[in-house]
């Protein structure tokens, strides 16, 4: 059954912060940044720079690339709760950001959101190079404008072009040590493009309500069960081909297609068992679209991993 959304969106009248020890404040900022997607983030990064040396990259470019890019996923994140601090105050699983409890305001968010953005730019482009730095400007951006603004509330494409912005790790982990774009983080780049809409998606079934009562027009609300499970399917095998693609455009050795394949098989087993269930009737809870959620955070994170000790190997 398709669900019509047709609720307007209000913005909650601004509220003065709660008055709340300085440790909790900080905790607060640090949950603007959403720390879990800063972690997600990290994970496509890291390895792409082993991959770039060809080995064990320098200490220093590692480490002042991921604190520039943990500044950057940080300003971006922010100023998403600025803007969707209505449509937080709605979903269950997103009421308890510091917006929505009015730990912090809305200026003070954009303030903070603004000045990690711009220590991010100036940090990576002084202590790396102005490529990565470029890169980290246009990822900040793109989520900002491009998704939070402009095609999160209006398509049910959203997450798949908004996506472009959390790939954008691949190409500055690559850029940060070579200060030049290639095939093979390009290659990477669309890894995480086609596996970002099916893990968002699972995501969503299991929040559906949620989605539907803050007018976000995500797929799962705007479609059945039956077509967000095809279409699940379609993008792990694409996921999955595109991630075998590396071996022959990065010369990997045989290691990496080998792990690549197996992570593939059980993601696509899964993607076909959730398509079973919604065959067999089942809705709702029983429906378990989170196993494939919970299993793709656990192929990207293994994949990179793979990619990460392949050069070693060499």
């Amino acid at each position: 059954m398709t669900v019509v959304i047709n609720r307007p969106v209000t913005t909650p009248a601004p509220t003065a912060p709660n008055r709340r020890p300085f440790s909790a404040l900080i905790r607060a900022y640090v949950a603007l940044t959403k720390p879990r997607i800063i972690e997600l983030l990290l994970i496509t990064t890291l390895p792409v720079m082993f991959l770039a040396a060809g080995g064990l990259p320098p200490l220093w470019p590692v480490i002042a690339t991921l604190v520039g890019g943990m500044l950057s996923a940080g300003s971006a994140n922010a100023l998403n709760c600025y803007i969707d601090r209505d449509i937080d105050a709605k979903m269950r699983r997103t009421r308890r950001r510091p917006l929505p409890m009015v730990q912090v305001t809305p200026r003070e968010t954009v303030v903070f959101g603004i000045t990690l953005g711009v220590a991010s730019t100036a940090f990576l482009g002084f202590a790396v190079n102005w490529l990565a730095a470029g890169l980290s400007v246009f990822a900040i951006l793109f989520y900002v404008f491009v998704y939070s603004l402009l095609l999160k509330r209006r398509t049910k494409q959203n997450v798949v072009w908004g996506g472009i912005a959390g790939c954008m790790p691949v190409m500055i982990g690559w850029a940060a040590l070579t200060n030049s774009l290639s095939w093979t983080p390009l290659v990477l780049f669309l890894v995480v493009f086609f596996w970002t809409p099916p893990h968002t998606w699972t995501l969503a079934m299991r929040y559906r309500e949620d989605y539907a009562a803050a007018n976000i027009p995500m797929l799962p609300v705007v479609a059945t069960d039956r077509r967000v499970a095809i279409e699940v399917i379609a993008y792990t095998w694409v996921t999955v081909a595109s991630s075998l693609v590396l071996w022959p455009v990065a010369h990997t050795t045989v290691f990496y297609p080998v792990v690549a394949a197996v992570l593939g098989v059980a993601s696509l087993v899964e993607a076909y068992r959730l398509l079973g269930r919604v065959r067999a009737g089942t809705t709702g809870a029983v429906l378990k679209p989170m196993r494939y959620f919970h299993l793709s955070n656990a192929y990207l994170a293994l994949l990179f991993l793979a990619v990460a000790i392949d050069p070693l190997l060499h």
